[in-house]
Parts: structure tokens; C-alpha cells; sequence
């Protein structure tokens, strides 16, 4: 329900968001469009009340379906390295709160995220914040699978641990295109190394970047 009403935000919320971009800026994020964009967003929109005042800390959160917001660095990271461009045809893989698909509209791409978690799709259903972007398209699925319909794609962006690169999110790529994907180091799955994918005509070649700590990417589609 909360979910629904429209919000204000104080000076309180402008200030603390104006301090973690500060924090952002601090430890190496120097795209400008990613911290702008950042800088306009209230986060505690995405979170439930009760994180209100910390909402804009640089850690991450628990949301629903026993998901997580991701910290605000994993965010501007993932979001500097996928080069975003203004009119770029983004697929998103784990709409989660919906936060980083809302930092990818604000900077101006048409964004297609995909959640399999039943339980956060219909929740996203009625959230007011995300009619601020009509070319943001929210879908019920299988993440493996992608959006071949609405294909090819300028860039992708996976936010859960993947256990390798989907062919198929890279078949619906076009060449050039880039992907940013943290992929498991281990059987664990304790960490993910976080890959930027290049494809080519013939393929497509890995960047290796920083270690970081994500949520499962899953098959098929959540039954709640």
C-alpha cells in the first residue's frame, strides 16, 4: 500500500543523498551522467519506512523475496562500466526494487528488465516512483531466457551471481554491444568477479574487473 502514495522528500534525504554521491565520487566513480542521475533518485523511495534514515548509507538493504537493494557503489560501478548512452536499448536482469533500472532510465536509455520473483514483480506493480519513466518496461521471467522479442539490445546488465554467461543474453546482444555481469569464481558462490562482455562479430571477448558479492541468479520463474 505504502507503495502506492506519492512521496516527498526533505532536506534531510537531499543531503544525505548529496553525501553518498560525495562517498561515490570518493571511491572512483568519475562518470558524471552515472553520479548525476544517482544524485536525483531518492533511494528511500525503494526501501521499506523503517530503513528511511539510512536509506542512503553505501551498503545494501533487504527488500522482498529475500532480495536485497544493491549498495549504491555496486550500482555506479556496474552503471559506468556498461558505458551507458542516452537512447540506448538496455535488458536488465533482476528488476529487484527496481532502483538500478531507474538509474539507467534517468540517463536516458529505454531500459527492459526482466524479474522472476512473482512477489516483487506485483509489487513493483503499483509503485508510483517508476511512472516518472515511460520507457522503463518491467517483464515476468526467466532472466537465462532474456526478451528475444524485443531484441537486439545495446547493452545488458546482470544483477544476481551468475554461474557463466548466458548464451542467449549474448545472442540478443548487437555486436558492439556490452554486457556487465558478476560471474561465480567459485562452486560456492560466495563471490563473482565482475565481467564486462564485449561481443564481436565472431564472439565476443572478456574484461576482468573487481570482486563483489551478489544474490543468486536463478532459472525459470519464481511460484511466489
Amino acid at each position: 500500500m505504502l507503495h502506492r502514495l506519492e512521496k516527498e522528500e526533505s532536506f534531510m534525504h537531499k543531503g544525505l543523498r548529496k553525501q553518498l554521491i560525495e562517498e561515490l565520487c570518493e571511491k572512483g566513480i568519475k562518470d558524471e551522467r552515472v553520479l548525476e542521475a544517482m544524485g536525483r533518485i531518492p533511494r528511500h523511495y525503494f526501501l521499506d519506512p523503517a530503513f528511511e534514515r539510512i536509506a542512503y548509507e553505501d551498503r545494501a538493504f533487504p527488500i522482498l523475496a529475500g532480495q536485497t537493494i544493491s549498495q549504491p557503489y555496486t550500482v555506479a560501478y556496474q552503471s559506468q562500466f556498461l558505458e551507458v548512452k542516452r537512447f540506448d536499448k538496455i535488458l536488465e536482469i533482476g528488476t529487484g526494487s527496481a532502483y538500478q533500472a531507474c538509474v539507467l532510465a534517468e540517463m536516458g536509455a529505454w531500459v527492459y528488465t526482466i524479474e522472476r520473483q512473482r512477489q516483487l514483480f506485483e509489487h513493483n506493480n503499483d509503485f508510483f516512483y517508476l511512472k516518472h519513466y515511460p520507457h522503463l518496461k518491467r517483464f515476468y521471467g526467466d532472466g537465462f531466457e532474456g526478451l528475444p522479442s524485443f531484441a537486439p539490445f545495446d547493452k545488458v546488465i546482470i544483477t544476481a551471481a551468475a554461474p557463466f554467461v548466458p548464451p542467449k543474453l549474448v545472442e540478443q546482444m548487437k555486436t558492439g554491444g556490452i554486457m556487465i555481469i558478476p560471474v561465480d569464481v567459485d562452486d560456492e558462490g560466495s563471490s563473482q568477479q565482475m565481467k564486462r562482455i564485449t561481443k564481436t562479430a565472431s564472439g565476443y571477448k572478456e574484461e576482468m574487473l573487481d570482486h563483489f558479492s551478489f544474490v543468486p541468479m536463478l532459472g525459470g520463474k519464481g511460484k511466489n
